[in-house]
C-alpha cells in the first residue's frame, strides 16, 4: 500500500484536485436571496449551492392555476384548431400543458400547431415535453416575438393562441392583430400572487443578516418586494445585497421601483443568471 495516497490517489493530485474545486466554487462565502415561488426555486437553489453559495429563500410570490377558466376551458375543447401556440413563460407552458393532458389525454391534440417563446427558459419548458420551439427572438420581451412572428408572413387570418398569467401585459395580442391580421385568443392558465412575508422566518432571516446578492426573475417578485419593502428593512450591519435580474422587462422593473441593477443575465435563464452572479461576486 502507498503511504500518502487516499484510495489509491497520489497526495499531491488529491491536493491538487482540491485547489481546482476551490476555483470553481465562485460563491464560495456569498449569502444569496432567492426571490421565486417557494415551489419554483428548487433549481436555482441547486445551481447557487453548486457554485458553492448559502441561499436564503425569500419566497415573495405564489403561482396557482387560473381561476378564470372561461377562455381556457373553451379553448380545450378544440385545441388542434391553432396554428400559432405562444409562450411568455415557463409557468404558461407548465400549467398549460397540465390543462392540456388533464382534458385531452393526449399532448398531440394541438396538431399542427407551431409554437413561439418568449426567452429561453420558455423555450427550455418546451422542450420537456418534446416539443419544438420553432421562433424565439434573440430579445426577451412580447415586442420583439410580436415582430418577428409578422417578418414570417404566416399570421394573416391565423388563428393564435397567447398564453398568458394574470398579469401579463397586453402588448402580444394588440401587435399581432394590429399588424398581422391574426385572430388572437387569449387563454390565461397561471395566477401570480404576491405572498405576504411580514413576520416570517425568512423575513426576520433577510432583515437581520441581509445578502450579498439578490436575484430577481421576473417583474412579479420586484413588485411584491418594493410593496413588502417596510418588512425587509436591513438591521443595522447586515449586507446589502445587489440586485440581480434575468431579464429585460425584470430590469425594467427595477429601474422603474428606483433598485439599482447590478448586472442582467445575458440571457433569460437560470444558468445565465448564476453565471453572470457568480462573475460579477467573484470580481
Amino acid at each position: 500500500m502507498l503511504i500518502g495516497c487516499d484510495r489509491g490517489i497520489p497526495v499531491d493530485q488529491k491536493r491538487q484536485a482540491g485547489r481546482v474545486r476551490r476555483m470553481t466554487l465562485q460563491l464560495e462565502g456569498k449569502r444569496i436571496c432567492v426571490t421565486r415561488a417557494r415551489s419554483q426555486s428548487k433549481r436555482l437553489t441547486a445551481l447557487l449551492e453548486e457554485n458553492g453559495a448559502e441561499v436564503v429563500g425569500l419566497p415573495l410570490i405564489e403561482v396557482v392555476p387560473t381561476n378564470s377558466r372561461k377562455v381556457l376551458d373553451e379553448v380545450l375543447e378544440q385545441p388542434g384548431v391553432y396554428d400559432w401556440i405562444l409562450f411568455t413563460s415557463a409557468n404558461g407552458v407548465h400549467y398549460f400543458f397540465r390543462e392540456l393532458v388533464a382534458a385531452c389525454e393526449d399532448i398531440r391534440s394541438i396538431a399542427f400547431a407551431r409554437i413561439a417563446c418568449v426567452g429561453q427558459a420558455t423555450a427550455d419548458a418546451v422542450r420537456e415535453f418534446n416539443l419544438r420551439t420553432e421562433l424565439m427572438p434573440s430579445e426577451t420581451n412580447a415586442e420583439s416575438l410580436a415582430a418577428a412572428l409578422v417578418e414570417t408572413g404566416s399570421l394573416d387570418s391565423a388563428r393564435v393562441l397567447v398564453v398568458v398569467g394574470n398579469r401579463n401585459q397586453q402588448t402580444l395580442p394588440r401587435i399581432l392583430e394590429k399588424d398581422g391580421n391574426a385572430i388572437v385568443d387569449i387563454a390565461e392558465v397561471y395566477e401570480t400572487q404576491m405572498t405576504d412575508l411580514s413576520g416570517c422566518d425568512e423575513a426576520r432571516e433577510f432583515c437581520r443578516h441581509g445578502a450579498d446578492a439578490i436575484l430577481f426573475t421576473s417583474a412579479s417578485t420586484v413588485e411584491a418586494f418594493t410593496d413588502q419593502a417596510g418588512s425587509l428593512q436591513l438591521d443595522s450591519g447586515a449586507r446589502v445585497p445587489k440586485a440581480f435580474s434575468i431579464g429585460p422587462m425584470t430590469s425594467e422593473a427595477l429601474a422603474g421601483a428606483g433598485i439599482p441593477l447590478a448586472a442582467e443575465a445575458p440571457e433569460a435563464s437560470l444558468d445565465a443568471l448564476v453565471a453572470i452572479v457568480a462573475k460579477s461576486l467573484s470580481a
